[in-house]
């Protein structure tokens, strides 16, 4: 029998793997009937057997036995791939020679591996770089991890922390990566969601009515001070097991903190522009949907959003001359307004019509009683106005009430500015308020799938308690929050998967994944 003992990736062994092809063919056969042994074993026993014992003891075997699998497989790859083709010509105007074989620990699901394969060195003056023609044609990379065991780490990393992404997928694996390794795979996979979002194709079976909806949250960064404590010298703790005391020593080390006043922000927020997009199918008098709901956000500037936005309803047919109807429904915020007439003229630009009922509501605050039964019927009354159309209605009896409230006596000052306020934003938006219009049609009154999306992607993950991101690192966990949330992780992997490995394949490189410095953002790389 081999003498093949557990790995783990921190630890060299003593001697290098030199086990050939058939020795590792020949104790898979004897595993597998060890295997067999060990359930007759088990079935056989007299005494009350409990099959949660058997089947951790059967999944320790199976991944050992996986192990010697994956060995066998990269030692018949490595005659196949040396055999095929010459190695050794020039790549990407670099010239090659052999060299002698390297061992090398890798992580897979089942655990680590050590297996030899031969390296092509470059022939060169200065310094010289090399690569191995077995990972490159496997389309491993030099992050001493398989694909699978990052894919899965980064994709639990868009659901969870850091940290509990590790805790999880350590449940399920034996050799988890650290959560550096996985902040720096999320980065390194940053680097590639643009341009993933770009060549995707335009999903099948798309309905007859574009619908857009725009909206914005912001997710706590950090500040300049709490950047340089981050970065700075780490102080050296008295009782490092104790969180107790290290807690007192924080508060002994900044004992002057001000008191935040009321209505002070602590969390630095930076906004993310969130883009949900999807169509609706037309049946008689109704639209059906949505369909093929698609979503996005950035934390570029808005401008960066409806330009992701043109270019994916161009993708999917809804070009400006193409006469088909789109509809963008946002939350009135001027910029966007802006984008919009200048990225989509031709749509209908819509008010959500919650945001016009909380106005109204703001109103009727400055006429009845908060909470009595007239104010609540004065709202009924202008929301049968809104959805029949009849705003200008609304905007007159309002510039009325602003007229006979009088300018001087208690509290009136502040009623004449909050129904001012209401007044200008509701005379700005009557041409975004033709809800009967948009009644009659059966688009879409409301911004509730934006609503529910921010919420779901940025907020469930980013707005926690104590979380203090930079944009920048942030934007590619956010890309890849979006593109596990549109059904198309599988595809991503496959995308940066294929591009680096030939990538290596042409230029003669060692590709790796992970990365210590994160993409620009968007607007950034754009200028630059």
């Amino acid at each position: 029998m081999l003498n093949i003992t557990e790995l783990r990736l921190i630890e060299k062994p003593k001697e290098e793997p030199s086990f050939t092809a058939d020795e590792l063919g020949r104790e898979i056969g004897n595993q597998a009937n060890e295997l067999v042994e060990m359930t007759r074993t088990w079935a056989s026993r007299t005494e009350p057997v409990s099959f949660k014992e058997f089947e951790q003891a059967l999944r320790l075997a199976m991944f050992a036995l996986a192990r010697l699998v994956v060995m066998l497989f990269l030692s018949l790859r490595e005659q196949q791939v040396m055999g095929e083709r010459d190695w050794t010509r020039e790549r990407g105007g670099r010239r090659f020679k052999l060299a002698p074989s390297q061992a090398r620990s890798l992580t897979t699901i089942f655990g680590v591996v050590r297996y030899m394969r031969r390296y092509v060195r470059e022939i060169a003056q200065e310094a010289r770089r090399g690569f191995h023609p077995l990972d490159v044609s496997l389309g491993l990379c030099a992050d001493r991890f398989s694909w699978n065991v990052l894919s899965i780490a980064a994709r639990l990393a868009t659901k969870l922390s850091f940290a509990e992404a590790r805790t999880t997928l350590s449940t399920f694996v034996p050799n988890a990566p650290s959560t550096e390794v996985i902040e720096k795979t999320v980065l390194g996979f940053g680097h590639h969601t643009a341009d993933f979002f770009e060549q995707a194709p335009a999903p099948e079976g798309d309905g007859d009515v574009l619908v857009i909806m725009i909206d914005s949250k912001g997710a706590p960064t950090a500040t300049d001070s709490e950047l340089s404590r981050r970065r700075g010298k780490r102080r050296t703790r008295r009782l490092p097991s104790s969180p107790r005391h290290r807690g007192r020593a924080r508060r002994r080390r900044y004992p002057n903190k001000p008191r935040r006043k009321k209505g002070d922000k602590s969390k630095n927020a930076k906004m993310a522009t969130m883009v949900v997009m999807y169509t609706l199918r037309r049946c008689g008098p109704n639209l059906l949907g949505p369909i093929n709901r698609w979503q996005y956000a950035s934390f570029a500037p808005k401008r960066h959003a409806f330009e992701i936005a043109r270019r994916e309803a161009d993708k999917r047919g809804f070009t400006e001359s193409s006469g088909k109807v789109i509809q963008l429904v946002t939350d009135g915020d001027d910029d966007l307004a802006v984008y919009a007439g200048s990225f989509f003229p031709e749509a209908r630009h819509d008010l959500d019509a919650i945001h016009a009922i909380e106005k109204l509501w703001k109103a009727g605050a400055c006429l009845y009683r908060e909470g009595s039964a007239e104010l609540k019927k004065w709202v009924e009354i202008q929301k049968r106005r809104l959805y029949s159309g009849k705003v200008t209605k609304i905007i007159k009896d309002l510039r009325q009430h602003l007229l006979d409230t009088p300018k001087t006596g208690p509290g009136n000052k502040g009623r004449r500015e909050r129904l001012g306020a209401v007044l200008r934003y509701l005379e700005k938006r009557v041409h975004m308020m033709r809800y009967d219009e948009i009644i009659d049609a059966d688009l879409e009154l409301g911004t509730g799938a934006v609503e529910g999306a921010v919420k779901n992607i940025i907020g469930k993950r980013f707005d926690h308690g104590g979380m203090r991101w930079i944009k920048e690192r942030a934007e590619a966990l956010l890309q890849l929050r979006c593109i596990e949330a549109n059904g198309q992780w599988e595809a991503f992997i496959d995308f940066v998967h294929d591009r680096l490995r030939a990538e290596a394949i042409a230029d003669g490189t060692r590709p790796r994944l992970q990365s210590t410095t994160p993409a620009a953002l968007p607007a950034l790389r754009e200028a630059a």
